[in-house]
Order: C-alpha cells, then sequence, then structure tokens
C-alpha cells in the first residue's frame, strides 16, 4: 500500500530530518546523502545503457510525393 506524497505536509519533512539529525547525527548525514546520490546516478546509467542495448523500431516508409504532372478536376490538360 503505497501513500500519496500530497499526505505529507511541510511539518512532516521537518520533523523527519529533526529525527534523521537525532539518529544519525550531523556527520553521518551528507555521508548517506553521497552515498543515495551515487546510487541514484548508477541506477540512471544502467537504464540509459538499457535503452541504448535495445535497437530504435523501423520507420514508417513514408507515402509517394504527388506528382506535378497530375490534375485535379479529371480534365486533360490544355495545349497551346
Amino acid at each position: 500500500m503505497s501513500l500519496p506524497l500530497a499526505v505529507f505536509n511541510e511539518t512532516h519533512l521537518i520533523l523527519l530530518l529533526i529525527i534523521l539529525l537525532l539518529l544519525f547525527g550531523g556527520k553521518k548525514l551528507p555521508e548517506l546523502a553521497r552515498g543515495l546520490g551515487e546510487a541514484m546516478r548508477e541506477f540512471k546509467k544502467a537504464s540509459r545503457d538499457i535503452a541504448d542495448d535495445h535497437p530504435a523500431p523501423p520507420a514508417k516508409p513514408e507515402a509517394p510525393a504527388s506528382t506535378a504532372s497530375t490534375t485535379t478536376n479529371n480534365q486533360p490538360p490544355k495545349s497551346s
């Protein structure tokens, strides 16, 4: 069961940060954040690599261009 982020307001986030600061201390939080950032970068790099490994779907062929010699009113061209 997942909770939407709208459930958390500013007060909840501040309280959560204070609890994290008390649990881990001021020295450990930057190390945890750095590790989380490195993990996110590695995940993004791996997902880009996977996307690059899959070939792109073939392009749809374009419709042939109409020629200028066709008439739209079904009458033969006038000769001078």
